[in-house]
């Protein structure tokens, strides 16, 4: 059983921390484990949720010792004409395909989806834990897209956007922020911000429509305080340890 290990941040990890860090179990899943009596830290039956250990200590899973293997994490700059998954059944080009042939032997995989034509920042990686944080809705992690929009759109269309729209039936999706950045007459165009701290399914592309306007072009050009800076579309870059440790800083949960 192989567990992964976040090495960036300080030596002493909560147990339930690296348990869920093996993209084995989920945090709570790995706290039911250890409750249960079923963790080993150094031969001894861990049941103290706020067990700490360091990479040198000894994990036991039902008897399975665990090694610990590096995390990885990449910024892309997605095209379109990609999909965002780790494979597709049509047979059509993924994000990994633009990775070396080294770091696609990594088994990483993207965290969340861009559509197939959307572009723009997209997170890779093979921390399970941190895949978790960034996509669930709870911990409120930005994300801002620029959408060049076919015609003229009024203020009183960014009103209602800023309001919250219905999609998907009767899903009121609200933004957390909207700004009209640019207004193209002469080619019948607006520029357009949209900040989402959720992620559904062509969420951009649905809320526009629901004010009666099309998405022309769509990019994602931050996600928490990541941005597109430095980086080419179709490249990529390794994330620094210290923005590792703020993507699991900022995405601690509103309420704690």
């Amino acid at each position: 059983m192989n567990i992964c290990y976040n090495q960036t941040g300080d030596d002493m990890e909560r147990l339930q921390k690296v348990l869920a860090q093996s993209n084995i179990a989920s945090r709570r899943k790995s706290e039911e484990m250890i409750q249960a009596g079923r963790v080993k830290v150094n031969g001894e039956i861990i049941t103290e949720l706020g067990f700490k250990v360091n990479p040198n200590d000894v994990i036991e899973v039902d008897g399975s010792r665990i090694e610990r293997v590096e995390h990885y994490y990449f910024l892309m700059n997605k095209p379109t004409g990609i999909v965002s998954t780790a494979s597709d059944e049509k047979g059509r080009k993924t994000v990994l395909d633009l990775l070396s042939e080294e770091h696609r032997s990594l088994r990483l995989y993207p965290v969340g989806r861009l559509d197939y034509d959307t572009a723009g920042l997209l997170i890779i990686t093979n921390d399970g834990e941190l895949t978790h944080i960034l996509t669930h809705p709870e911990h409120e992690v930005e994300k801002e897209y620029l959408a060049r929009v076919d015609g003229i759109i009024i203020r009183k269309k960014i009103v209602e956007l800023r309001n919250g729209v219905k999609i998907d039936g009767d899903y009121l999706a609200k933004p957390k922020e909207v700004r009209l950045i640019e207004l193209d007459k002469h080619n019948q165009t607006s520029l357009i911000s949209m900040t989402l701290i959720e992620g559904r399914n062509k969420q951009v592309r649905k809320m526009v429509e629901a004010i009666g306007y099309k998405v022309k072009k769509l990019t994602r050009v931050r996600y928490d305080f990541l941005t597109l800076e430095g980086i080419e579309r179709g490249s990529y870059r390794p994330l620094k340890i210290h923005e590792v440790k703020k993507l699991y800083g900022n995405s601690l949960p509103k309420s704690q």
